[in-house]
């Protein structure tokens, strides 16, 4: 499929509230204003989420700002144990008093309640991760430092429209930032050696309709000491202008057309934990990902809102095609692949 490519900065939104520009970039060049929204302020979605792992453990941090109801996230999974932790305390009415920020270039945003604490920092070469919950895993306190460096030059940027006017969705994920620091978990320590330890940052601000399903996979790392890493997305909006789907090789971003995710079992039913795979339409993305845990979360109030999320952690295998027709060849490259249903 063509897809159209953002090459010029400028405002994000038209005089109507609606995207001046649908496509996708691969620096943050449509500019974010909060005040250009004309859409229903209950429908506004603005949050920052920061993945960290390697093959031991991860720590996923989300500060989310959904308008009537803020949601600040703690996950900690072990994949030498096969557990994991999340705890997600909700804030009622939020409407943007986050402050989140309106581009990942600076600004910082915190967000904390009743034992827990998050804040993320933007300085001047790195990103800077703080959280600490009480009472985190059973008694055990959780308490996390952790810096991100060495932000490649060229990231995925996209714009996305819904079917609806004034809405719209406005995405960054940077891949591949080198990860550094230590989590804490009550006694035990969990450090992250920027060798082998690499965070992701979604960053979303948008108007969503109430009822929608999202694909999204993940992968940062490095092949044969070379970054690489891979952002797969879809299910949701207007996507004829482009996907979200994009390899990062060395800082550069390589651009795809459209991914299938095949996830055995019908929905509803699905068996997430057996071999998932995914195929393009172009041939540049053929993976097989075999699971090893399952995030997974169901939160719903009085039958209106719903989130029923499924991040399955794993290993992907197969190969990659960057633009210049080079092949990248990766065997158990850590990653995760989810599936998530909201009725927000």
């Amino acid at each position: 499929m063509d897809q159209h490519e953002i090459t010029t900065a400028g405002p994000l939104l038209d005089g109507q509230g609606n995207l001046r520009e649908a496509g996708y970039a691969k620096k943050m060049l449509p500019v974010y204003n909060r005040n250009m929204i004309h859409g229903n302020a209950l429908r506004i979605k603005e949050w920052d989420y920061y993945l960290v792992m390697n093959g031991q453990f991860a720590l996923a941090l989300t500060i989310a700002d959904n308008s009537y109801m803020g949601l600040d996230s703690i996950s900690f999974l072990n994949f030498w144990e096969n557990t994991q932790t999340t705890k997600s305390p909700m804030r009622l009415m939020p409407l943007g008093t986050t402050g989140m920020p309106a581009s990942t270039a600076e600004g910082d945003c915190a967000s904390g309640g009743r034992g827990y604490s998050l804040l993320f920092r933007r300085e001047e070469d790195k990103r800077v991760l703080f959280a600490h919950m009480d009472r985190f895993q059973g008694q055990d306190a959780l308490d996390a430092n952790i810096e991100l460096m060495d932000e490649p030059e060229e990231s995925m940027v996209i714009c996305t429209p819904f079917n609806k006017p004034g809405h719209f969705y406005f995405n960054q994920k940077i891949n591949c930032l080198r990860a550094k620091g230590k989590v804490t978990v009550g006694e035990e320590e969990f450090m992250l050696d920027p060798a082998d330890s690499f965070g992701v940052l979604d960053w979303g601000r948008g108007v969503w309709t109430y009822h929608n399903t999202w694909y999204w996979a993940s992968g940062s790392g490095l092949v044969d000491g070379v970054t690489f890493g891979f952002n797969l997305g879809c299910g949701f909006g207007d996507t004829s202008a482009a996907t979200e789907n994009m390899l990062f090789y060395n800082g550069k971003a390589h651009k795809l057309s459209k991914i299938r995710f095949k996830i055995p079992g019908r929905r509803r039913k699905r068996r997430y934990m057996e071999q998932w795979e995914f195929t393009s339409d172009d041939g540049r993305f053929e993976m097989r990902f075999d699971p090893i845990l399952d995030r997974s979360a169901c939160s719903s109030a009085v039958g209106l809102i719903k989130s029923d999320q499924h991040q399955i952690f794993g290993k992907f295998t197969g190969l990659a095609i960057l633009d210049d027709g080079s092949e990248i060849f990766i065997k158990d490259f850590l990653g995760f692949a989810e599936e998530v249903e909201n009725k927000w």
